[in-house]
């Protein structure tokens, strides 16, 4: 069953690890994880766009026209799936430095799971005042982090000790990461992508 793992790592993280371990998913599995958990922030970004407004501060809701918000959203798809395989790549990468030898679908499921309250925190959208959302982040952010520090050394197969240094890199990575899209959003923006509004 697709995303039959969610409730456990809310519920009780330790122990799910401990069943993704135990055994492991296809590359397939967790690809779809990826592509059904990324629609979440994407639609509900969308749709609060286009139909609610974002309230950044005083005065009317800011609104986007629907072809914008589309573009938006897509482009925000590929970026959040994109980011999800390369932290991936970029863990496997890492983790013979730490004495681990996983596969990159072993990788792969610690990104997904580990980014998947992250991407819940979409929801937040569909109450689009900024306070909010940015407190729904900032907890989406840290059980997430929370998620990968258990995680890691129960996935990787290595001691708490450098579990903890390990999960440490890839969270730095993930914040680069995280940069280097930012950096790419105020590129395009700036080139004449940016977002139309409604008046």
């Amino acid at each position: 069953m697709i995303l039959n793992h969610l409730w456990g790592l809310y519920a009780h993280p330790k122990e799910e690890w401990h069943t993704i371990d135990a055994r492991h998913e296809s590359f397939r599995y967790s690809l779809i994880h990826i592509l059904l958990i990324a629609l979440i922030p994407s639609l509900c970004a969308y749709y609060s766009a286009v139909h609610i407004g974002w309230s950044i501060g005083v005065g009317e809701p800011i609104r986007l026209t629907a072809d914008s918000a589309m573009m938006l959203s897509v482009a925000m798809y590929v970026a959040l799936i994109g980011g999800v395989f390369a932290l991936a790549y970029l863990a496997h990468w890492m983790a013979h430095t730490f004495g681990s030898e996983p596969t990159y679908t072993q990788t792969l499921e610690l990104a997904s799971y580990t980014s998947t309250p992250l991407f819940m925190v979409g929801f937040a959208a569909l109450f689009p005042e900024l306070w909010f959302v940015m407190l729904v982040g900032l907890a989406g952010l840290t059980y997430s982090v929370y998620l990968l520090y258990v995680g890691v050394p129960i996935l990787m197969h290595i001691p708490e000790e450098r579990g903890f240094i390990y999960a440490s890199s890839v969270v730095t990575t993930g914040l680069i990461l995280l940069v280097c899209v930012m950096t790419a959003t105020a590129i395009l923006w700036s080139s004449g992508f940016g977002p139309a509004f409604t008046h």
